[in-house]
């Protein structure tokens, strides 16, 4: 499910802290962390708020066709599950890849970093 998955060097509790909430509570988080200079200056923040940015959206459009479909409703909040623990592996200090999320992402230019 996630590739290169490498540990984290010169990561401070707080910058695992804000990646771990850059996925569960995505798109938000993300973006608050893409707007102030100090978090966005850090690399590790910086590239899971990208990499939380891009699958939440895709998590909420989802979310969203799901949710017209009155049968499929109950099956949207399922969708942030994998949001959930991809916030547990981040928490624990490690850069990772979601794969068809980070491959767009570093198509655009938009990630950089490990794996790159």
């Amino acid at each position: 499910m996630l590739t290169n998955r490498m540990p984290a060097t010169d990561v401070t509790d707080n910058d695992r802290l804000m990646a771990a909430l850059a996925y569960v509570f995505s798109p938000l988080v993300p973006i608050i962390i893409l707007l102030v200079e100090s978090m966005k200056s850090r690399p590790y923040q910086y590239y899971h708020a990208i990499q939380a940015l891009g699958v939440g959206v895709v998590a909420f459009v989802i979310s969203i066709i799901l949710g017209v479909t009155v049968v499929l409703a109950c099956c949207a909040p399922l969708l942030w599950i994998p949001l959930i623990y991809y916030g547990i592996i981040a928490y624990q200090g490690a850069y990772f890849d979601i794969p068809v999320v980070a491959n767009f992402m570093r198509q655009q230019g938009w990630l950089k970093g490990p794996g790159a």
